[in-house]
């Protein structure tokens, strides 16, 4: 079982940053990917960014080149920079975990964007 505690949402004006933390319970180099979702009202959860263990990262079309995922494998913590904020981006931000067959994730922050 794999346990996913994110962090740092909130309100931000339009042009802004934020940056979101994920904490895992246990090591990440056990994961076989991890990640970040979002999903706004009325929409499908769809994907912001994610790692794989063979080093491979991908973006949505939408974030690239504003937003980056990083990882500390000391602190087993993911985060996501996000940065030049637009109020498209107003969603609940999941983050998100495989391990062999299983997905897992968090319970979710908010983040609002002001225009």
């Amino acid at each position: 079982q794999v346990q996913l505690v994110e962090s740092g949402g909130g309100l931000v004006q339009a042009g802004g940053s934020l940056k979101l933390s994920c904490a895992a319970s246990g090591s990440i180099f056990s994961m076989n990917a991890m990640g970040w979702y979002r999903q706004a009202p009325g929409k499908q959860r769809e994907l912001v960014a994610k790692f794989t263990n063979i080093g491979r990262t991908t973006y949505a079309d939408s974030v690239k080149g504003r937003f980056t995922i990083s990882r500390d494998s000391a602190k087993n913590t993911v985060y996501l920079q996000m940065n030049s904020l637009k109020s498209e981006d107003t969603a609940v931000y999941y983050c998100y975990a495989l391990k062999g067959w299983n997905n897992y994730w968090g319970q979710g922050t908010q983040v609002t964007v002001s225009s």
